[in-house]
């Protein structure tokens, strides 16, 4: 069934926002895209579930409209909107967590499924590693939810980051590392969570089977 999984994700809607957006899987130049992207992006920040998978649907229609017409307005109001909102995240944060949390998923998100000529766009790199940076502050490492955004994304998004600038990234880890040797009030889940994506890295991105044995089952118990 053709875009079976982006229907699926998109059942939470109600049946005219449902319609808006399927019609905008399959006729993007049909529709409002300006109003497509801020469904998706509010949606993002009120449902940290639906924040996980919303780049594909986005990924879905970039693809859609460059097929159509070779378009990028989609594409273009999407990024205002990220922009916009992370112009306000400090606030955005103090306001709610949730949000917060929402808008780090889905920026890193669109960053790992949205490609320009099969390259991380540009445009994305400063924020998202902005975000990371804010989740290493610490303040964030005291909160469990923001420990576990953060090691979520760099498992996800971390290689390819490195690859676009790897400074950054060693910037971020010393931060992490600071913040694991040197941190007061760190639950013994974020220390665990700490350590294990400090591993990670080391290792090249990928834990040997010792010690995904010794993570999982420390983070099942």
């Amino acid at each position: 069934m053709e875009n079976s999984s982006e229907d699926y994700r998109i059942q939470s809607f109600d049946v005219d926002t449902q319609k808006l957006l399927k019609t905008a899987l399959k006729d993007p130049s049909s529709v409002d895209l300006e109003k497509v992207s801020n469904i998706i992006v509010d949606q993002s920040l009120k449902h940290p579930l639906f924040s996980k998978e919303a780049g594909r649907i986005c990924y879905t229609i970039v693809q859609a409209e460059a097929k159509q017409n070779n378009g990028t307005v989609f594409r273009r109001h999407l990024l205002n909107r990220l922009q916009q909102e992370f112009k306000e995240r400090e606030e955005m944060r103090k306001r709610s967590l949730q949000e917060w949390v929402g808008y780090v998923t889905f920026i890193c998100n669109v960053f790992d499924y949205l490609k320009v000529n099969n390259m991380s766009m540009v445009a994305l790199v400063l924020p998202v590693y902005e975000c990371l940076m804010r989740l290493a502050e610490p303040d964030a490492l005291l909160n469990e939810e923001e420990v576990d955004c953060l090691v979520l994304q760099l498992h996800r998004i971390g290689e390819q980051l490195e690859k676009v600038n790897s400074q950054r990234m060693d910037e971020l880890f010393f931060l992490l590392r600071d913040g694991f040797l040197l941190q007061e009030g760190l639950t013994s889940m974020a220390r665990l969570l700490l350590l294990e994506i400090l591993e990670f890295r080391a290792g090249g991105w990928m834990l040997s089977s010792t010690a995904h044995k010794y993570y999982y089952s420390e983070i099942a118990d």
